[in-house]
């Protein structure tokens, strides 16, 4: 069975100023642990993370940072020890350097196949975080997306799978994870809606997002982690995460 995580972005500023209290209730809520990073704004200091977790008796899941962290030797460095320290598996990037043009996801897989390597040999997993923007068209109509898992090695470079950006690029979760399967193994369940100007984010089981087929898909492989992620909502942070905890549940998870 599948644990069950929260990416605290669903908290905003208050994981920065309060994370003991944001922790005391996600850990209410029910989660297993908790995703730290992925709000633009750097990693919170190891002496305020480490004991925040432990005293929630909160698993942390991964840290998500940017392609500057893991591009420069001794941010990964640094991210890597810190992984190590607090029990942690995952290092989850989002982005390359360059996202409109072949030649930046060129020069990103092979930044890449280093950091996974680097990951692999102290113990942990590199995950790439996917967005709608790497399914863009580019020179020829080639995507970034096919770049990079052509030119990166499947065993050191993962995906961490968002199935809420895979859905607002038009491509159909369950059959994604499938075709990648040997990718898998940490995926991001978010749910919400295309619009006029864009997306909207909603609690889980309320949008558009064919959650039920990647459930069934991502069970039939191996799977650390099923996150769920909200960037944004209309409710305060403990309602919208209960509510999203509580359809995990309902549909097995």
């Amino acid at each position: 069975m599948s644990k069950l995580g929260l990416q605290l972005l669903a908290y905003g500023q208050r994981q920065r100023e309060d994370l003991p209290g944001v922790l005391a209730e996600v850990k209410e809520v029910g989660f297993d642990g908790a995703e730290a990073g992925g709000d633009g704004h750097g990693l919170l200091p190891a002496e305020v993370l480490l004991p925040a977790f432990r005293d929630a008796g909160l698993a942390l899941t991964g840290v998500h940072v940017g392609y500057a962290d893991c591009a420069d030797e001794a941010r990964l460095t640094d991210h890597i020890a810190f992984l190590r320290q607090a029990g942690s598996r995952f290092l989850i990037c989002s982005g390359v350097g360059d996202s409109g043009s072949l030649a930046g996801y060129e020069a990103a897989a092979e930044t890449f196949n280093t950091v996974g390597q680097r990951c692999l040999d102290a113990g942990l997993t590199f995950c790439y975080h996917n967005h709608a923007w790497e399914f863009q068209p580019l020179e020829g109509g080639r995507q970034g997306i096919q770049t990079l898992l052509e030119r990166t090695c499947p065993t050191v470079v993962k995906l961490a799978i968002d199935v809420f950006w895979l859905h607002i690029s038009g491509v159909n979760p369950a059959e994604f994870l499938a075709r990648y399967a040997d990718r898998a193994g940490y995926y991001h369940f978010k749910d919400g809606a295309k619009t006029p100007d864009g997306q909207s984010f909603i609690e889980l089981g309320q949008g558009e997002v064919d959650l039920i087929g990647a459930r069934d898909e991502a069970l039939r492989h191996l799977l650390d982690w099923i996150i769920c992620e909200q960037d944004h909502s209309e409710l305060e942070p403990k309602a919208s995460i209960g509510q999203s905890f509580e359809y995990l549940k309902q549909i097995g998870l």
